[in-house]
Formats: C-alpha cells, structure tokens, sequence
C-alpha cells in the first residue's frame, strides 16, 4: 500500500546523506553499466566471428593433396599426391546420405585471360555446379554453372566481379555472352559472381570440370575437393559427423595413394565446422569471464547497499525503538528499512542500464573491426539483471532490516 509518509521518510534520509547515498549508487550503477557493456563487447565479438564464417558454408569442408613426409612401404617421403575423378566418385558414393553438396576442383593459378586488349592473370578452377553453394556465392549477372554445361562438355566461363572491373572497362556493357581467351581458346561469358569475403575471392574463372582438364592437360587428376554436409539436429551432432566424415575420408585416401597413417602432411583438410567449434568454445569462455566480472562488481555493489543501511539502522536504532515502543509492527519496520534499499538499488541500476544501452547504441554502429562487429545486448537480459539486481539490493536491505526489529526497545531508547 502506498504511504506518504514512508516516502518523505525515505527521501529526508537520502537528503541528509546525500554524498553516502550518491557513492552507493554509483557503485551499484557502474556495476550493471560495466556488465551492460562487456555483455555488448562479447556479443560483438561473436557477430564478428559468425561473419567471417559467412564467407563460405558453414559446414563446409576442404581438401586438397601435398608431398609425403613419413617413409611409407619403401617409398620416400616427399612424393607428390594427386587426387582423381576417381577418388572424388568413390568418396561421394560411399558418404551419399551425408553429403549436401559438392565439388571437385581442377585448379590451374596464374593464367592469362585476354578480353580484347585487356588482359590479366587469374585462376582458372573447374568446378561442378553445387560450388556455387559451397561458397556461398552469389550471382550479379547471368547464372552458374549447370549439369548440361557439363555433359555437353561446353567452353562457358564465370568469372568474378573483380575480373568484369579488370578487363571490362565499359560499366554499362554486360559481359554476359561475350568471349574472353584462356590459353587461346574462346570461352563464352554466362555468368559474373560477388562473394562475401571480397576482391581476394573475386579474381577466379570458373568452368566446366572436364574442359578444365583438357585446357590444362591434367587427365583425370583434381586438385582439390569441397564437400558440406546435411544439417543436423544440433551444432555437436553436426561436429561428429563432420570429423566421422573427414576420419574416413583420409583414411581412404591414404590407403588409395600410399600414404603412413601418422602423416599429417600429405592430406590437407579444412573443417570449418572445427574451427567454429574452436571460436565458439572459446566465446563461451570469454562472456563467461566478462558475466564474472560484471557481476562481482554488481556484488560490490550490492554490499556498498548493504552497508550503508546498515549504519542507517545504526543511527536510527533509537527512532526504531521509539518506533517499537509505540506499538510499530516488525513488517512496518522492515517494510521501510526494504523500500529505501529497493529504492535506490533501483534507480541506480536502471541508470546503469540506459547509460550502458545509450553508449552501445551511439557507439556500437562505428565499432566495425574484424572480429567485433555491431556490439550490442539483448534488452531482456539486460533487464532481467536489473530486476535480478534489484532481488539482491531488496536482501541486502532485508538483514539490516531483521536486525532492527531484534533489537529491544529499552535497548534501543539507551542507545546513544
């Protein structure tokens, strides 16, 4: 029930210690200011992480081949392996129900492409058409690469946007049906692409696979292999079949092409689902540390709270015998000792609150680095904290409290 009284009471207290009860406050509100702004800093931080996993799929995985270099079967170590059409068709029959798509790659780099007279030097990759998804790219212009193109074994090329600004000096002309030269042989522009990781991922010609190999005499070698996998119920699920997946892959592979076991050289695999696995254990571990911090100096906080109505009580011990004497009753008493706390454990925290939200929404938008990115904190939690704070401010206030209505009021009217 709402009393009048109560609150010009609680504000002739506060005004008659206005320094103590100022301090108090700011140690409360700089507590939830300083957890509203590490909550921000760690969710920047995974918006900077799950960006640039946004570059490719992310649950994307790569492979490629290098030299041995264990001593295997009376081989030397240093030979080159080379994967083939082969083993990229073997591994995709036997993962079939796993795999969401792939590719392999026919890789050529540092190849001269003409268009007129520009020319430039880029890398040619032959490529299936779920590449595209591998690399999460996307089409500005024309389409992608189809089965048709593949079967009918035609010289189509896609190229990216940094080589259309390279050798197509004309913005408002479309390269699409034009014919760029890749060692002498025309090939029929049908698509330009854009990918999310920049120019450094731009500057690659894509064509059919089978045209890949003849252009650059590789017969049936590739020189790398891009697999994602089907989704799965939940992140750990998808780790452990993406690492089941790549066990027995290099396992193949290493048995196909003579390769040691314990050689970790020879096969080269990039998971990404183990990077991100590695990121986000380690964000975890890092909002763990910033929720530890900005709570120990909510607890400090709170104690600031605690003791200062503890030498509120103290002082007033002899009003609350009075009190008492005249027939108070305890639940009056605690009730008024509560609400002060309640009071400015409140006030405190919510100006904590909006001064932290104000901070990351002013400021939050100019913070785009690689790694943190648009900091910001959920409104519920931040809110949930304040009230959970406010929970602790009313405990704090809740034993000097009991300790009052303790006290006997012929003890408390000697009281000096």
């Amino acid at each position: 029930m709402f009393s009048l009284e109560r609150w010009q009471e609680i504000f002739e207290t506060i005004a008659k210690n206005k320094l103590r009860t100022f301090l108090t406050g700011v140690s409360v509100a700089s507590g939830i200011f300083i957890l509203v702004l590490l909550l921000g800093v760690g969710q920047g931080m995974q918006n900077g992480i799950a960006k640039e996993f946004e570059n490719d799929a992310s649950n994307s995985i790569w492979v490629w081949t290098r030299t041995t270099s264990v001593e295997y079967k009376g081989l030397n170590p240093g030979r080159r392996i080379e994967m083939t059409n082969e083993d990229y068709d073997f591994i995709n029959k036997k993962n079939q129900k796993y795999l969401e798509y792939k590719s392999s790659r026919a890789r050529e780099w540092g190849v001269v492409v003409n268009y007129k007279k520009e020319s430039g030097s880029y890398g040619i990759e032959g490529i299936f058409p779920e590449f595209q998804m591998i690399e999460n790219q996307e089409m500005i212009e024309g389409r992608f690469i189809n089965k048709k193109d593949i079967d009918e074994l035609n010289k189509v090329a896609i190229i990216g946007n940094k080589i259309k600004k390279d050798l197509f000096k004309d913005k408002e002309k479309t390269p699409i049906g034009e014919y760029i030269q890749i060692n002498d042989i025309p090939f029929k522009v049908i698509g330009v692409y854009s990918d999310k990781a920049g120019e450094r991922e731009e500057d690659r010609v894509f064509i059919p696979p089978p045209i890949a190999q003849q252009v650059f005499n590789k017969g049936h070698k590739v020189q790398g292999l891009a697999y994602t996998l089907k989704p799965e119920e939940n992140f750990e699920t998808a780790v452990q079949k993406s690492e089941e997946f790549v066990e027995s892959m290099t396992a193949y592979l290493k048995s196909k092409h003579i390769v040691a076991p314990e050689d970790e050289r020879a096969i080269g695999v990039n998971n990404s689902l183990e990077g991100a696995k590695r990121f986000y254990n380690l964000m975890f571990m890092i909002k763990a540390f910033f929720w530890w911090v900005g709570i120990c100096t909510i607890i400090a906080g709170v104690v600031g709270v605690s003791n200062i109505m503890l030498i509120i009580v103290k002082e007033r011990t002899k009003e609350i015998g009075i009190r008492k004497a005249l027939g108070a009753q305890p639940s009056s008493i605690i009730g008024m000792i509560l609400q002060e706390a309640i009071f400015v454990t409140a006030i405190a925290g919510f100006t904590g609150l909006v001064f932290g939200l104000a901070l990351l929404e002013l400021a939050g938008p100019m913070i785009q680095t690689d790694f943190i990115r648009n900091p910001s904190v959920d409104f519920n939690v931040a809110i949930t904290t304040v009230f959970i704070l406010i929970f602790a401010g009313a405990m704090a206030g809740f034993f000097p409290a009991w300790r009052a209505v303790r006290i006997k009021p012929i003890v408390a009217l000697r009281d000096e």
